[in-house]
């Protein structure tokens, strides 16, 4: 069990995407306001502030992969997300939720593409979140678990329907 003086969750997954680059996988991603076109659980996803892909823009995301905290029982779940960082040259991005219906508070996720030479890249998704009341750290590390391979498989369907003829 953990010490109740530690407040905050940490988590990380990661997953392996082949036959691309990171740089290939890096566009699809940094597309911050068209998050639902590669995360299955998202209905929806699209701007609300600022200019795409730029720190201090805020993205709009629904969607039924985390329960919502809704008083009215709406099964879609609801965040306001900010864009904090973007690194191109590292392939590496921070976003932060400023509101919600999830019952996330102060949370921080950074995600970051890495090359694995010819054997494509990795996503690695990572989180800081303060502990949300009658929820269990691992479930949630599953879901993003989960998530992320949905992801990874939409974004190499997607890559891999690109590639030039070799003819």
């Amino acid at each position: 069990m953990e010490p109740k003086s530690n407040s905050k969750w940490e988590g990380k997954v990661c997953t392996k995407v082949t036959n691309t680059t990171a740089d290939q996988v890096w566009v699809l991603y940094k597309d911050f306001f068209n998050f639902h076109k590669w995360f299955p659980s998202l209905a929806t996803c699209y701007g609300i502030h600022g200019t795409n892909g730029e720190p201090g823009c805020i993205r709009y995301c629904a969607g039924f992969s985390i329960p919502s905290n809704d008083v009215d029982n709406k099964p879609v779940s609801w965040s306001k997300e900010r864009l904090i960082a973007v690194d191109d040259d590292e392939h590496r991005l921070s976003y932060e939720i400023v509101d919600s219906s999830i019952g996330f508070k102060s949370y921080v996720s950074t995600v970051k593409i890495v090359p694995q030479g010819d054997e494509g890249c990795m996503i690695e998704w990572s989180f800081t979140v303060d502990k949300v009341e009658g929820w269990v750290l691992d479930d949630l590390v599953k879901k993003y678990e989960v998530g992320l391979q949905r992801m990874v498989k939409r974004m190499e369907d997607a890559l891999a329907s690109f590639e030039p003829d070799q003819g």
